[in-house]
């Protein structure tokens, strides 16, 4: 790398799911609109024609007078050869198909057990995490050998097992795990500030949060705007809005999307324990017993939908007609900021600027009552080099046992997936909370859906 007048060229990016139709465009528009790094992009994927198709697109930019941050991207066939000299990773896979995904979300309907999202936690999470850890396992060893001084960002789910299997697999590993869940949190305290208060925010950076908790189940302790105490605040916020929830742009409403979000789930669980939990309603609703997912029409009562796996087909459908239509010239792909933070964290880690946001590391005390290692999700501090935890406390012991729960419950699928043990995954499989069902018909639910997905559990006795 060259660093010349707070510029820094010469970067080389190592992208594992360089094939995706998702977060590598939002990173390949991110980078074109950063004008201070510029570099070398190699796409991994197990789809090398959907990485090459990748390579056409990211390579046009480079001929673009609105394109600033210039990069070559080059997809290759193998994880080495992505590695080789990369001083950045960034994770975005697909474990295993939609085929196994369909089985994993709505297998478990036939028992009464609904997900809204089905990628963390609940059955299909947990399932997912099966077939994701020998890959994660996988990907961790190529990078000890290959890149091992790289920083790593991952932004595949489960996060909190993925991110814990680098490290279980290579300690020494510099590993983050990134989500966008908490933005919308601040965003909707912003939108509450308008609200309540008529106070315009010009960002969400200007909302200050004590973020902790792990991934999708992250709660907020404390915020602020300026002198303003937003805590207090939402008490009022939420009493007002509790029956009917709070929709900030009701012009832009979709009451049919299966993204919907009236925030009335964070408003009850902020009734039963005084604080702000700080993730998207469907993610929240599959931590807990099912208060919220009971049935479709429960979920909809609080105001958010249950995602079906054909949505996503037909999504990824349409993704590659656009990909087609973008390499054959019939369309432009459009540069946007997509939100998210990886061009921020390359910058700050590169000694281009600290900034401070949440992200999911291993916890070294950032949290109280929280096992030493596991993966907890804080603000940290990104500086040159280096990601420190910021201390963030203690949760209120309920919500904290709650928390426990599943982090028990993600070490032991780690455990169960590396050892292929089967007894000890189906432990952790009837421990969750939205497991309700009988032993019985929990026991066949899981064989069921390990049958499935054999193809990606290859020694497991099924």
């Amino acid at each position: 790398m060259e660093y010349k007048n707070d510029r820094v060229s010469g970067i080389n990016i190592a992208y594992i799911g360089g094939g995706s139709r998702n977060w590598a465009w939002s990173l390949m528009s991110d980078l074109a609109l950063e004008e201070q790094l510029s570099g070398n992009v190699k796409l991994y994927d197990i789809d090398f024609e959907a990485a090459l198709l990748n390579e056409k697109i990211g390579n046009r930019l480079l001929s673009r007078d609105d394109v600033k941050g210039k990069w070559a991207y080059k997809a290759v066939k193998t994880m080495a050869e992505a590695l080789e000299g990369a001083d950045f990773v960034v994770i975005s896979i697909l474990p295993g198909t939609f085929r196994e995904m369909a089985s994993d979300v709505h297998l478990p309907e036939e028992y009464g057990i609904y997900q809204s999202v089905g990628d963390t936690v609940g059955p299909a999470g947990l399932v997912r995490a099966l077939r994701t850890v020998p890959m994660f396992a996988e990907i961790a060893e190529a990078i000890k050998k290959y890149a091992p001084k790289a920083w790593v960002i991952n932004y595949t789910n489960p996060m909190t097992i993925c991110t814990r299997t680098l490290y279980e697999v290579f300690p020494d590993i510099k590993a983050i795990g990134s989500c966008h869940e908490v933005f919308s949190t601040q965003e909707l305290l912003a939108a509450m500030l308008k609200e309540m208060k008529g106070i315009e925010v010009a960002s969400r950076d200007d909302i200050k949060v004590n973020v902790l908790g792990i991934n999708h189940f992250t709660w907020v302790t404390r915020a602020s705007y300026k002198h303003i105490d937003l805590m207090e605040l939402f008490k009022d916020f939420a009493s007002k809005y509790y029956e009917t929830g709070f929709i900030p742009n009701k012009e832009e409403y979709d009451a049919a999307s299966y993204f919907r979000c009236s925030h009335r789930v964070k408003f009850d669980l902020y009734k039963r324990y005084g604080i702000l939990a700080a993730s998207g309603d469907r993610h929240l609703a599959e931590f807990l017993p099912p208060w919220y997912l009971k049935d479709p029409e429960t979920a909809d009562k609080w105001g958010f939908g249950l995602t079906p796996v054909s949505y996503r087909i037909e999504r990824k459908k349409a993704l590659d007609e656009k990909c087609k239509r973008i390499v054959n010239g019939e369309e432009e792909f459009v540069l946007r900021d997509s939100g998210e933070e990886a061009v921020r964290e390359f910058k700050a880690l590169l000694g281009l600027g600290d900034f401070v946001t949440n992200t999911n590391i291993p916890n070294r005390g950032q949290v109280e009552g929280l096992p030493h290692g596991a993966i907890v999700e804080t603000n940290a501090l990104f500086s040159f080099d280096s990601v420190s935890p910021v201390f963030a406390g203690k949760l209120p012991f309920d919500v904290q046992s709650i928390i426990a729960t599943h982090v028990a419950n993600q070490e032991t699928i780690i455990k169960a997936a590396l050892n292929k043990d089967k007894e000890l995954a189906f432990r952790a499989f009837v421990n969750d909370p939205l497991v309700t069902i009988d032993i019985d018909k929990a026991r066949e639910l899981f064989e069921r859906m390990l049958k499935n997905t054999k193809e990606y559990l290859p020694g497991w006795d099924i």
